[in-house]
Formats: C-alpha cells, structure tokens, sequence
C-alpha cells in the first residue's frame, strides 16, 4: 500500500510485531512509504544475524558523474540504515518509539564501483543492554552504530552515527 506523504504529518507507524520474529520485507515496504526516497536507494535484501543488519544495494541508481558511487547517497544509506538497526531493536522488545540520528560521520575509503552491501552493529559490545537501561531509567537513549560498507571484499566506506530514542509522546 502506497501513501501519498506530505510534508509535516508524520506517516503511520508498522503495528509492532507482537512476539513475532520481524518480517523484513514488510518492514522495508512500510519504509518505503514512509520515507519515498528509499525507493531509489536500490536496497534489495535486507537481512539480520546476531547485532548485525545487512543490506545489499545496487550501485546503478546511486552512480556519481564518474561512474562510481555517489558519496551523498552512500552517507544518506549509511545513516537510514543505523535508523533502522535502532527502530527494528526497539520493535524486537514491543517498543514503539521515535528514533532520530543525532551525530552521523563518514570516512571513504575507496570508491565504490559494484553492488554493495552495508553492515551495521553498536560501536560497543554493551551499547543495546545500556540503551535499554537509560529507556527504563530515564524513558529515552542514545546509541553509537557504525556502519561498513564492502565492495566485494574491499571496505570502501567506514561510518558511525549516534541514534536518540525520544522519550514517549
């Protein structure tokens, strides 16, 4: 189901999973309706092992004027994707709370000049167990992920981001 969004009416929230594992395509079919840009972002798999979320991109809609991939859309990928770590962690625990980056920094590291794909996992081993103690203490949290992209076997892009879940409405 497509929306039509407009500007400064928040789109509906994904009912939360209710104890059941989350069915990613649905998850990125929601996402696509509520941010439309993701559409021609070329996500074509979304997967999830242990911390890490994984997504595989098509480099041709996010080729630059060389041919190679366009570090703008890299960054924007980078960033949704720890957005969506965070959003997809708080749905695991039946949470259903506003997430928003904070801080986003990359570093490139080689071009990119294929597909890709786009890891994300916490800066730090006790990041998910300290984000859930500051949400049941304080009703909010923050979160550093990094993210790493590979081209084949080659990092090409090294990125880290600070999430903040806000407290309730």
């Amino acid at each position: 189901m497509s929306v039509s969004r407009q500007p400064g009416i928040a789109h509906p929230r994904l009912p939360l999973p209710e104890g059941q594992p989350e069915d990613l395509a649905a998850f990125q079919q929601w996402l696509s309706d509520a941010i439309p840009m993701v559409k021609a972002l070329g996500i074509s798999e979304a997967s999830r092992q242990g911390e890490a979320l994984t997504w595989q991109l098509a480099l041709a809609p996010n080729l630059n004027d060389k041919g190679t991939g366009f570090g703008g859309a890299l960054a924007a990928q980078t960033t949704l994707l720890g957005w969506c770590w965070v959003t997809l962690w708080l749905r695991e625990r039946g949470i259903a709370r506003d997430v928003v980056v904070a801080e986003a920094n990359q570093r490139f590291l080689a071009p990119v000049t294929g597909d890709y794909r786009l890891i994300c996992v916490p800066a730090e081993p006790q990041g998910p167990a300290q984000l859930a103690n500051k949400l049941a203490e304080r009703g909010k949290g923050r979160i550093v992920l990094t993210q790493q992209l590979y081209c084949g076997e080659t990092l090409c892009l090294e990125a880290s981001g600070s999430y903040a879940v806000l407290p309730p409405r």
